[in-house]
């Protein structure tokens, strides 16, 4: 390992406690690399504008910076061992290059402002893509309902229940997505605040620019409180997995549905054959595996949730527990959007069996047709229910799934989706 950066002369390290207190930081980091060479590039400008750097040790680090950059992504330059993390890993190579100009980029930073926007920077990319997943789930499901509306079983205790469609179980799951990025996006609002120049928690005696990092940053507003900044570290975390989970409990419930969906007991839908595995033992087998992950997929992302809350059992000011905090983020995440980037091709192909979803229709599943048709006419409701539960058997005498789905007029149901409102809150969100 590379010099640490807060080594003291004259005093030793143990080896065993190195690697503890490091852990997996240094592989972590990895996610954050990039954000961090970003956020330290907008410190160095920043200091050359309060006379700390001269503009040519400025440009000669943010030259260095980028080349960093470029090196990572080409894989030029690793993250491993040598370094104890990867804030010391880009102070290393600036000092390795550039000499006593490197030692002088930590002037009014410490690590714990450094993770913070690092970190911010990540969540704010990660938000954005949940948010366009979100869109394209919503924007998949409208496609497929506004031009296909199969008469299908509605189910309520998964007991068939009434005559619902294709195009109202897809309008319902379009409309959810919509939600989720919206939500997405109000908590990426949220969260749009930039640590960057609060050092340990406490503000530095420098009059650092911080709304001149703010802006070159793309932050939408400053965090003014050094103590609120590290206050707000997991707090923000668990904000954003929110979002990432309410977007997966639509997942789970629409993966459920298509889990029973392709039963032979149900026959209603046959996925694409990219989607389902074979087994390892019996020839006749085809899994739906992929579906059978998309709804586990929500526990990854509940767990991380739940590792980081715990963490935050802790008085105020930074303390290194928030250190572990990294590993459930990143796992968090980059299990969510993975399973919402399979979705809208999945539900784009997915085929439909109309006719064993018609032959799943019993005559009973009008019987509220007829109590409604009832009370209509004038009959008290309750009068015109007791009616239809006395001749239930005779209720689908005469009536089609085609007839039942064009009755069903208030607004939302069959016969009045509104694909055309959901559209436009769509189209909102992709304008704003």
């Amino acid at each position: 390992m590379s010099d640490l950066l807060w080594q003291k002369s004259g005093v030793a390290t143990d080896a065993r406690i190195m690697r503890f207190l490091a852990g997996d930081d240094v592989v972590l980091d990895r996610e954050f690399f990039v954000h961090d060479i970003t956020a330290t590039k907008a410190h160095v400008a920043g200091l050359a504008r309060i006379g700390i750097l001269s503009d040519a040790d400025a440009a000669a680090l943010a030259r260095e910076l980028d080349a960093l950059s470029e090196d990572f992504h080409k894989g030029n330059f690793v993250l491993d061992a040598r370094y104890e993390d990867g804030h010391s890993a880009i102070e290393a190579r600036l000092i390795e290059r550039l000499g006593d100009i490197g030692r002088r980029v930590h002037t009014g930073r410490s690590r714990n402002d450094q993770i913070l926007v690092a970190t911010r920077l990540w969540l704010k990319a990660k938000l954005g893509q949940l948010d366009a997943l979100c869109r394209d789930i919503a924007r998949a499901c409208l496609e497929r309902a506004e031009h296909e509306a199969l008469p299908m079983p509605g189910y309520t205790h998964l007991q068939r229940a009434v005559v619902s469609s294709t195009a109202m179980w897809l309008a319902g799951f379009a409309e959810a997505f919509i939600d989720n990025a919206a939500r997405a996006r109000d908590t990426l609002a949220w969260i749009d605040a930039n640590p960057l120049g609060t050092a340990a928690g406490y503000g530095v005696n420098l009059k650092l620019d911080r709304d001149f990092t703010t802006r070159t940053l793309g932050f939408a507003r400053m965090q003014v409180s050094p103590v609120y900044a590290q206050l707000s570290r997991g707090k923000f975390e668990i904000a954003a997995l929110d979002a990432l989970a309410s977007a997966m409990l639509d997942l789970r419930r629409l993966a459920w549905d298509l889990s029973l969906f392709t039963t032979a007991e149900f026959g209603f839908v046959q996925l694409p054959t990219e989607y389902t595995t074979g087994s390892s033992i019996m020839p006749n087998k085809r899994n739906p595996d992929v579906i059978e992950l998309l709804r586990a997929s929500y526990a990854s992302v509940a767990a991380a949730r739940c590792e980081i809350e715990q963490l935050l059992s802790l008085p105020s000011g930074y303390q290194r527990d928030l250190q572990i905090s990294k590993g459930a983020l990143f796992h968090g995440f980059g299990h969510g959007l993975v399973a919402l980037e399979l979705t809208p091709d999945l539900l784009a192909r997915l085929q439909w069996n109309a006719a064993r979803m018609r032959a799943a229709i019993e005559s009973t599943m009008y019987s509220t047709d007829a109590a409604i048709e009832q009370a209509v006419a004038g009959v008290p409701f309750r009068d015109a229910y007791r009616q239809a539960a006395e001749t239930v058997a005779k209720a689908g005498q005469g009536r089609t799934p085609e007839a039942s789905l064009a009755a069903r007029n208030s607004p939302g149901a069959a016969a009045d989706l509104r694909l055309d409102e959901l559209r436009a809150r769509l189209a909102q969100l992709e304008s704003d």
